[in-house]
């Protein structure tokens, strides 16, 4: 693929999964960005966090790897998730507008947490990447927002604001939502998390996804304490039940029904 578009901008990369299955329709090219201003207590990659780490790498070489195996990709596309994609627009919007010359299938992950409604250049940066994104899978880690900053040492206005601003403007998004044991898994929260989401015209999906365990050892590695030492990972049995509490939330509130909890 020829890209014939100049730049200088270097996005700062943690790592790259060639054929991910989890972040988006489709087998995908799943880049991870560095940097991330969030601590979630249960996040498996804390090894992202760190803003000015990571790899430098141009959008141009990054296409030139998705090339290698694009032929798997026909169904799918690129996914870029993190650390917060979100820090890096710039880098993104370059990234973007190479996959859609070639029509790829563009999607992000992110948690929101950079959203700067009253950033005038930085919101004619998200728009103009907006334009160029087929998907946005949104975080959302608590409804609460004492619980939210508890969790992950940051608030859930700008993550709730974010939502309503995809809404409005008519992005496709997936909601994401990790169900801890005792830390986000209270059916009160659950539902009025199900009445936020079923105000939104947007939503294509819902994923409910298991709290897992898999990420401490590297949390061992780098020296950091691990926050939910002793909580067990969430049995599907009970996952399930638990999104039930989010999908009546969704269904009263496209019924306008007043909360039951």
């Amino acid at each position: 693929m020829q890209t014939n578009i100049p730049t200088n901008t270097q996005g700062r990369i943690h790592s790259i999964e060639s054929f991910g299955t989890v972040d988006g329709p489709g087998v995908r090219f799943v880049i991870f960005l560095q940097g991330c201003p969030m601590r979630c207590a249960y996040c498996h990659n804390p090894d992202t966090w760190e803003l000015n780490a990571g790899t430098p790498a141009s959008p141009a070489k990054i296409m030139e790897r998705y090339e290698r195996n694009k032929s798997f990709y026909k169904d799918g596309g690129i996914t870029v998730t993190g650390g917060e994609p979100l820090l890096q627009l710039d880098f993104l919007i370059e990234l973007f507008t190479l996959a859609k010359k070639e029509k790829i299938h563009t999607c992000i992950d992110t948690s929101g947490i950079p959203f700067a409604p009253s950033n005038k250049e930085w919101m004619e940066k998200l728009k103009t990447l907006m334009s160029m994104t087929d998907l946005v899978m949104l975080d959302i880690k608590h409804i609460d927002p004492k619980a939210h900053k508890n969790l992950t040492g940051c608030s859930n206005d700008n993550i709730l604001r974010f939502a309503r601003y995809l809404d409005r403007e008519k992005i496709p998004v997936w909601i994401r939502h990790v169900v801890v044991p005792t830390v986000t898994d209270d059916e009160a929260s659950l539902y009025r998390l199900g009445w936020f989401i079923g105000g939104l015209g947007n939503l294509k999906a819902l994923d409910v996804l298991p709290y897992h365990t898999m990420g401490k050892v590297k949390y061992e590695k780098l020296g950091i304490p691990y926050r939910l030492e002793g909580i067990p990972p969430m049995d599907r049995p009970t996952l399930l039940l638990k999104k039930q509490a989010i999908l009546k939330g969704i269904r009263d509130r496209r019924n306008q029904r007043q909360p039951a909890l």
